[in-house]
């Protein structure tokens, strides 16, 4: 399956070298994307959205996109949307050696949560 890139204005490689996410802590996708580039070991800049599509200009500026998340890789090329960044991550990272262990670690706060929050195991 080919990824989706975005034609965006901007075609430079990020300065520091590191891919950025462009995303929002509230939004499902971004934490999708989040987790994977967690999972395969690849340290990464985060670039903040106003919840606002309005505000969004540099957003739209920097990827050419208005919605979130959006991926700048290491060598300047531009993902956007969660399905087509975490096809890419697979297909360009290795699962990193922690990632098993991430993903334990996510089941078990998520099971906390949902015990303290819903009573579910509750007698």
């Amino acid at each position: 399956m080919a990824h989706a890139s975005v034609s965006a204005p901007r075609t430079s490689i990020p300065a520091c070298g590191l891919p950025e996410l462009w995303q929002a802590e509230w939004c499902p996708h971004s934490q999708r994307v989040r987790t994977r580039l967690t999972e395969v070991g690849s340290d990464f800049v985060s670039r903040q959205v106003p919840a606002g599509r309005e505000r969004r200009v540099e957003l739209v500026e920097r990827t050419g996109s208005e919605t979130v998340p959006v991926l700048i890789t290491g060598e300047g090329e531009t993902i956007a949307g969660a399905e087509a960044i975490v096809v890419w991550l697979d297909t360009h990272y290795a699962a990193g050696l922690e990632a098993e262990a991430h993903r334990r670690k996510a089941a078990e706060k998520h099971r906390e949560l949902l015990d303290r929050e819903c009573n579910c195991h509750a007698a």
